[in-house]
């Protein structure tokens, strides 16, 4: 039998009996395998791919959507992949298309690499923001932070969450109760009985990536940065949106590399909702 042609291949949805063909595709692509990664966005989110009749993924992708169950208020999209042997055929234009059409008119956002973004830029996605990839053991240095931090415990979750909301500007409760079992820390900052920090280091190969990181200002971030550092012996990785100059500066002084640049763009709105000045890091780039 002759093999179909990729614009006859379906779309369909992805599981999490999926995870293993998911994390074979971004080997192939040569991103790392991130499994525990793709199980919490295929548990949290919503996963799209084509199946290759030869064994494996042609694609995939995961939207993950926030507010309200029946009536998403934003959509991101996250993990487009293609494999190299399908690759510049039409097969992630065609998916992205499919996901388009799904999503209506929710607001969708994405972080896009610079190979990614004319595709996305075509579709019609704006350039919104930029964040910097920074990677590397941190080494705390000067003084120590005057902010006190504190392992969150579940009593915290609720305030979590109203922060969270407040901050990010939707509703993430999906995301959010996920944490304590995905990562490995969950730290708090506490003032006066009120949560005004949170953040999470949760593994991913050989690093921890710091995400998300909420805070009320950059001296409760470096507190919590710190707090999560001098919990792990892995190197962290996080992706700081570019407007926290101060933070960036300081983890730089501290051991942290830059490693690239994404860009954060849009569909629909003309910039993400919330308080950008307490929203220093993502979850994920492939999530916000």
């Amino acid at each position: 039998m002759p093999t179909p042609s990729l614009a006859a291949l379906p779309i369909r949805r992805l599981t999490l009996r999926d995870l293993t063909a998911c994390a074979d595709l971004s080997e192939d692509r040569g991103w790392p395998r991130e499994e525990h990664k793709w199980g919490f966005l295929l548990a949290a989110g919503k996963g799209y791919g084509i199946d290759d009749p030869e064994g494996g993924l042609v694609t995939a992708c995961v939207v993950t959507e926030y507010g309200p169950y029946d009536q998403p208020d934003l959509g991101a999209i996250g993990m487009v992949l293609v494999a190299e042997r399908h690759a510049r055929q039409g097969v992630g234009r065609r998916l992205m298309h499919h996901v388009l059409s799904l999503m209506g008119a929710t607001p969708l956002t994405l972080h896009a690499t610079p190979y990614g973004r004319p595709l996305y830029e075509e579709l019609g996605f704006k350039v919104t923001g930029r964040a910097e990839m920074l990677k590397g053991h941190f080494t705390p240095g000067g003084s120590a932070p005057t902010v006190r931090t504190r392992t969150a415990t579940a009593e915290d979750l609720a305030a979590i969450l109203q922060l969270d909301e407040e901050v990010l500007g939707t509703d993430r409760t999906h995301l959010v109760t996920r944490l304590p079992a995905f990562a490995d820390q969950l730290r708090v900052v506490e003032e006066n009985g009120r949560i005004t920090g949170y953040a999470a280091a949760w593994p991913n190969m050989d690093t921890h990536v710091v995400g998300p990181l909420v805070a009320r200002d950059t001296e409760t971030a470096q507190a919590l940065l710190v707090s999560l550092a001098t919990g792990t012996d892995r190197p962290l990785r996080t992706d700081i949106d570019v407007r926290h100059e101060e933070l960036r500066a300081w983890a730089k002084e501290r051991g942290l590399a830059p490693v690239a640049y994404n860009a954060v763009m849009t569909y629909g709105i003309s910039e993400l909702p919330g308080d950008w000045k307490r929203r220093f890091a993502p979850l994920t780039v492939a999530a916000v």
